[in-house]
C-alpha cells in the first residue's frame, strides 16, 4: 500500500512545505520555483505558445504561457503523472531534466545542457524536495535594463544587455543570463546572455522579459558615412525638432522640400480624397505668396469634401455596414458622423456621444456604434483598439504576453459594457434563415443588471476602467447605474494621456502614412512609438487645443516633415521609419475611383444610390442584400482595390496592395475603357472646342497631373495625335496614359 500509493503522497508534502522524507536543503541555499526555476522554463522556451505554454500543452504537458501563473506551474510540476516530470526519490530521472538535456528524446530539442546552471538549479530544487516558495517569500519588484536606448555607429556592432531583477525585499540579482531576449526585427541577433549584434543597418527592439516584466530596448545600428555632413534644413514648428534631431543621430539627410506641384497634389488627396482640378492647380502654380501652402490647407479644411472624406475613415473604423445596421441606420449614422466632422465638433466630445448614446439608432444615431457590436466582448475589444489603442483580445484567455493587461484586466474592462442590451422594435430582414440580419428600428439600453464571469475566478467581474487608477464605484452601486456615461468621461478625459495619443497617432497615420506608433492601434511597451517625445507632445498640444482635429491638422501639415520631398538620397533610400522623405504610397480605393471620374469628368454609378455620388460620399460598403442588387463596375472598383467590408476594427481591414485583379481592371478592364468612350466625358469636350494637339495636352497635363507637360511630353503627344486617323482615339489613348502614370496612381 506504501509503495502504490508512496510517488503521489510525496508532491502533496512538498506542497505544504514538509520534505522530512527527503533530505532537507538549507534555507541559505533553499531554491525558489517562482523566481529561480520558472525563469529556466521561460529561458528554454518551454512555456511559451509553440510549445507547453499552447493552449493545449504539448505532448499532454501544459504549462501557464511565458509562466504567468507560478502556481498553476507547480501544481503541475510536482502532481501530475505520478512526479515522473520531477522525481524527488531519483531526481536524476526526472523528465524536467531528461528531456531538456535530450537523454530522453525532445520534440523541442536540446534546450540546455547536463552541466549547465541551469540544470544544476532544477536538479537542486528537485533533491530538495520540490519545496514552494514561503508565503514571504520576496516577489520581483522591477526589472531594471541598461541600455534602454543606445545608437551604435559602426565600426561599433554590439551591445551587452545588462538585467537586473529588484524584489519586494531590497534584493537584487544580475538576471543577465536567465531574461529572455526577443528582437523585433532581423536587424540583429541576440545571444542567451544578452550580447546583441548587427545583422545589417537599422533599428530594432530587443524585449527584455523576466518573469512577469517587460522591458524594451531600442538599439540603432548606423552606417559610418564617413563622409556624412548635416544639411541643417530649415524647421517650421516642434515637429521637425524631434524629427530634425533623431535623423541627424542617425546620420540621415532628410530629402528636399517638395515641388508645389506634388504639394498641391498630396494636400489635396490627404485632406478631401480628391485631386486639384486644372483650375485650381493653375490658381497654385501662379499664386506667389510665401503662405500659400498654409493658405491653402485652410481652404480645404473647410471644404464639404474634408467631411466627406474623414467621415470615410471613422465609418470604416465604427463599422458602418447594412449588415448590422441596416440602409436606414447606416445613412443616419454616416450623417451624424459627417455633420460632427462639417461643425468641427471635438474629437472627445464626438467619442461621448458615440459611448453614450442611448435610445432609438433611427432617432440618436450614434447608437449606431453599440448596435452594429452586439456583445460585451466586441464591444469592449472595440472600444479599446478604436479610442485608447490597445489590442485586448490576447488576454481573454490568459494575461496578455506583450502587453501589461491581465485577464481579470480584460474582464473588468468588459464588465463595464455587460448592462448594454438593444431591443427589437422591428425586424424586416428578407432572408429568414439569416440571424444575422436586421432591418428595422432598434433601441439601445441600459438594463438594471447584467455582468461577465471571470473565468479565471470564476465570479462575475467587477466593471473597471483600463488600466485607471480611479475605479467606477461597483461595491454601492444602484441597479441604474449607467457605466457608460462615467466611461464616456473617463475615456476621454483630458487627463487620460492614453485617448489624447491614440487619436493623434491615428490621424499622423493618415497624413504620413505611418503612425508613430505603428500599427496605430497597438499601443504596449513592448511597441514603443518611434518618437516617443514627439507623441507626448503632439498629444499634449491636443489637449492644449481642445481636441480640436482641424487645428492639430493645421500643425501636421505646416510641418517640414510633411513637405518633404519622396525622392530619396544616399543616407535615407532604405528609411521607412523616421519620415526623412515621403513615402510613395497607392492611392485608396475611394480616391482612386473619385479621381479617375473627376478625371474624365464622369459621374461615378453605384448600386441603390443616385448617380453622381462620389466614393468617399458613400454611407456604407454595399447592400447587404447583394443579390437583389447588382453591383455596377464602381461598386466592384472599391472592393477590388481594398474597400474594406467594415467587418473588422481595425485600419489594417483596408487594403493598399497591388493585384493582378487590380491591372485587368484599372490598366484594360471594362471601367476605365467605358470612361474613356462615353461620348459626353471630358475628351469629348475638349475635341468639340476643336482645339490644337498642343492645348489639348496641355489641358490633359493640368488636369490629370497637375502640371504643364514638359517639352519632351508635349512634343510626343503631339505627334502622336498628328499622326492618328481616329483624333478621338489618340487623346484616349494620351488619356489612358495618364491615368495609369504614377504621378496619378501614387499619393507622393
Amino acid at each position: 500500500m506504501i509503495g502504490r500509493h508512496f510517488n503521489r503522497i510525496v508532491p502533496a508534502l512538498a506542497l505544504a512545505g514538509a520534505t522530512s522524507l527527503l533530505p532537507a536543503a538549507r534555507a541559505a541555499d533553499r531554491v525558489s520555483f517562482r523566481n529561480e526555476v520558472q525563469p529556466i522554463l521561460s529561458k528554454a522556451g518551454c512555456n511559451q505558445g509553440t510549445c507547453h505554454g499552447n493552449a493545449n500543452g504539448k505532448g499532454g504537458f501544459k504549462l501557464s504561457l511565458r509562466g504567468e501563473d507560478a502556481d498553476y506551474d507547480f501544481g503541475i510540476l510536482t502532481r501530475e503523472v505520478f512526479a515522473r516530470r520531477a522525481n524527488p526519490l531519483d531526481p536524476e530521472r526526472s523528465l524536467l531534466l531528461l528531456k531538456p538535456t535530450m537523454q530522453v528524446a525532445h520534440e523541442g530539442g536540446l534546450r540546455f545542457a547536463t552541466n549547465s546552471p541551469e540544470h544544476e538549479v532544477i536538479r537542486r530544487w528537485i533533491t530538495a524536495g520540490l519545496p514552494a516558495d514561503l508565503p514571504g517569500a520576496p516577489k520581483l519588484a522591477r526589472l531594471e535594463v541598461t541600455p534602454l536606448e543606445r545608437i551604435l555607429v559602426e565600426p561599433e556592432r554590439e551591445a551587452q544587455i545588462r538585467a537586473r531583477a529588484v524584489f519586494s525585499d531590497g534584493s537584487e540579482r544580475d538576471v543577465s543570463a536567465v531574461a529572455v531576449y526577443e528582437p523585433s526585427s532581423p536587424a540583429a541577433t541576440v545571444t542567451r546572455e544578452g550580447l546583441v549584434r548587427q545583422d545589417k543597418p537599422g533599428e530594432v527592439t530587443v524585449i527584455v522579459r523576466f518573469l512577469g516584466e517587460q522591458v524594451p530596448v531600442r538599439l540603432a545600428f548606423v552606417p559610418a558615412r564617413p563622409g556624412f555632413a548635416w544639411s541643417n534644413p530649415p524647421r517650421n514648428n516642434f515637429i521637425d525638432d524631434h524629427v530634425f534631431a533623431k535623423l541627424r543621430q542617425l546620420r540621415i539627410a532628410p530629402s528636399g522640400l517638395s515641388s508645389d506641384t506634388v504639394f498641391l497634389r498630396r494636400a489635396h488627396l490627404d485632406l478631401i480624397g480628391l485631386p486639384p482640378t486644372a483650375d485650381e492647380a493653375k490658381a497654385f502654380h501662379a499664386d506667389h505668396r510665401r503662405d500659400k501652402r498654409a493658405r491653402l490647407v485652410g481652404a480645404l479644411l473647410e471644404r464639404p469634401e474634408f467631411a466627406d472624406f474623414w467621415a470615410l475613415k471613422w465609418a470604416d473604423l465604427l463599422r458602418v455596414e447594412e449588415k448590422s445596421l441596416d440602409r436606414k441606420g447606416v445613412q443616419n449614422f454616416h450623417h451624424w458622423i459627417r455633420q460632427s466632422i462639417a461643425e468641427n465638433k471635438p474629437v472627445d466630445q464626438f467619442v461621448r456621444e458615440v459611448i453614450a448614446a442611448r435610445g432609438s439608432t433611427y432617432a440618436d444615431p450614434a447608437g449606431n456604434y453599440l448596435r452594429a457590436l452586439r456583445d460585451p466582448v466586441s464591444r469592449a475589444e472595440a472600444t479599446a483598439q478604436v479610442f485608447l489603442g490597445s489590442r485586448l483580445q490576447c488576454a481573454q484567455c490568459h494575461n496578455h504576453p506583450f502587453d501589461r493587461w491581465t485577464q481579470d484586466d480584460y474582464f473588468g474592462w468588459t464588465g463595464l459594457f455587460s448592462r448594454v442590451q438593444y431591443r427589437v422594435l422591428e425586424n424586416n430582414k428578407r432572408d429568414r434563415l439569416d440571424s444575422h440580419e436586421f432591418i428595422g428600428e432598434q433601441m439601445v439600453v441600459m438594463a438594471r443588471d447584467g455582468a461577465v464571469k471571470n473565468p479565471r475566478t470564476g465570479r462575475d467581474a467587477a466593471p473597471a476602467f483600463l488600466g485607471a487608477t480611479t475605479q467606477p464605484e461597483t461595491r454601492n452601486a444602484k441597479p441604474e447605474t449607467d457605466y457608460m456615461v462615467s466611461l464616456a468621461a473617463w475615456l476621454t478625459s483630458a487627463d487620460n494621456p492614453r485617448f489624447a495619443k491614440a487619436q493623434v497617432n491615428r490621424i499622423w497615420f493618415h497624413l504620413m502614412g505611418r503612425g508613430l506608433v505603428d500599427p496605430v492601434d497597438d499601443f504596449r511597451p513592448t511597441n514603443p512609438a518611434s518618437h516617443p517625445a514627439l507623441l507626448d507632445a503632439l498629444a499634449a498640444e491636443f489637449v492644449k487645443g481642445k481636441f480640436d482635429q482641424r487645428r492639430l491638422i493645421r500643425l501636421l501639415t505646416g510641418s517640414r516633415a510633411y513637405q518633404l520631398a519622396s525622392e530619396t538620397n544616399d543616407t535615407n533610400a532604405d528609411d521607412e521609419v523616421n519620415y526623412s522623405h515621403a513615402v510613395p504610397r497607392r492611392l485608396g480605393a475611394e480616391a482612386l475611383l473619385d479621381s479617375q471620374h473627376l478625371a474624365l469628368g464622369v459621374p461615378a454609378k453605384f448600386s441603390g444610390y443616385p448617380d453622381g455620388l462620389r466614393a468617399s460620399q458613400l454611407p456604407g460598403v454595399t447592400t447587404a442584400q447583394r443579390r437583389l442588387r447588382r453591383d455596377s463596375v464602381d461598386d466592384n472598383f472599391l472592393r477590388v482595390f481594398g474597400k474594406p467590408m467594415r467587418l473588422l476594427t481595425c485600419e489594417c481591414e483596408r487594403s493598399g496592395g497591388t493585384t493582378l485583379s487590380q491591372a485587368f481592371q484599372f490598366i484594360s478592364g471594362p471601367g476605365i475603357n467605358a470612361l474613356l468612350t462615353a461620348p459626353d466625358n471630358r475628351l469629348g469636350a475638349l475635341l468639340a472646342a476643336n482645339r490644337s494637339p498642343g492645348e489639348l495636352l496641355d489641358e490633359l497635363y493640368w488636369t490629370a497631373l497637375s502640371r504643364a507637360p514638359s517639352d519632351r511630353e508635349l512634343a510626343a503627344g503631339v505627334a502622336h495625335v498628328e499622326r492618328s486617323k481616329d483624333r478621338r482615339a489618340a487623346l484616349e489613348d494620351l488619356a489612358w496614359g495618364l491615368l495609369n502614370a504614377k504621378e496619378f496612381v501614387m499619393r507622393q
